[in-house]
C-alpha cells in the first residue's frame, strides 16, 4: 500500500471506531435492557400503557437528562466532547449522570416497579459510583463497563427466567470486543482501562441482579 492508501485506511478506521462508540453509548444500555425484557421475556404480557410508562421514565432519566445536562455543561464551559476524555474533567459528567439515575431509581420505587427491573438502574448506578472512585487514579472505560453490565445482566436474567443465554452471550461478547477495540483505536483508553471497565460492569451487574447474590440489595433497598 502507498502512503496515501495507509492514510485513507487509518482515517476510515478512526471514523468507524467513532461510529461504533457513538452507537453503543452507555447511556442507552438501561433503556435497551428494558426494551428487550418487554419484547423477549414474559413481561411482554404487561399492558402496553404500563410498558410505555416504564420506558418513558427510563428514557427520560437515563438518556435524555444525562445527555442534556452534559451538553449544557460543555456549552457553559466551552468544552468539546474530546475535552471530556481527560480524567480530571470526567467528574462533572459522572456526577450529573449519577444524579439523574438516582432520580430514576426513586421514581421507579414510587411506581412500585418489581425489584428485578429496578435492579437494572441500581446496577448501573453502583457501576458509575465505582467508576467515579476509581477514576481518581485510573480512567476506566464507561463504554466497556456498560458492555460488561449487559453480559452480567444476561447471565443474571437467564438464572431468573430460566432461559438459555448462549446465543445472546455470543452476540454481545462480539459487540464488547468490537467496542473495546474501537475505544483503543481512538486512544481514549488503554487495554487495561478497557478490561478494567468491563470487569467492573460485569461484577456490579451480577452482584445486583443475579438471584444468588442480590439478597442484600433486595433486603435493604427493595
Amino acid at each position: 500500500m502507498t502512503v496515501e492508501q495507509h492514510i485513507i485506511a487509518d482515517k476510515t478506521l478512526i471514523r468507524t471506531a467513532k461510529v461504533i462508540s457513538a452507537v453503543f453509548t452507555p447511556f442507552s444500555i438501561p433503556f435497551v435492557a428494558f426494551l428487550i425484557l418487554f419484547i423477549f421475556s414474559y413481561l411482554r404480557i404487561m399492558p402496553l400503557q404500563y410498558k410505555l410508562i416504564v420506558l418513558g421514565v427510563v428514557y427520560c432519566f437515563t438518556i435524555l437528562m444525562p445527555t442534556l445536562t452534559i451538553f449544557l455543561f460543555r456549552k457553559i464551559n466551552g468544552f468539546s466532547p474530546e475535552d471530556l476524555v481527560e480524567r480530571k474533567r470526567r467528574y462533572a459528567p459522572f456526577i450529573l449522570t449519577i444524579t439523574s439515575y438516582v432520580f430514576c431509581l426513586l421514581m421507579m420505587r414510587r411506581l412500585n416497579i418489581p425489584w428485578y427491573m429496578t435492579g437494572i438502574i441500581l446496577a448501573a448506578l453502583v457501576m458509575m459510583i465505582i467508576c467515579v472512585i476509581v477514576n481518581l487514579k485510573w480512567k476506566l472505560s464507561e463504554h466497556m463497563a456498560g458492555a460488561g453490565a449487559v453480559l452480567g445482566g444476561l447471565v443474571a436474567f437467564s438464572a431468573l427466567f430460566g432461559y438459555n443465554p448462549v446465543g445472546w452471550l455470543c452476540i454481545f461478547i462480539l459487540v464488547a470486543g468490537v467496542l473495546g477495540t474501537a475505544r483503543i483505536i481512538l486512544q481514549h483508553h488503554t487495554l487495561g482501562e478497557v478490561m478494567g471497565g468491563f470487569a467492573v460492569g460485569l461484577i456490579c451487574s451480577l452482584l445486583v441482579l443475579h438471584p444468588l447474590s442480590n439478597i442484600l440489595f433486595r433486603i435493604f433497598l427493595f
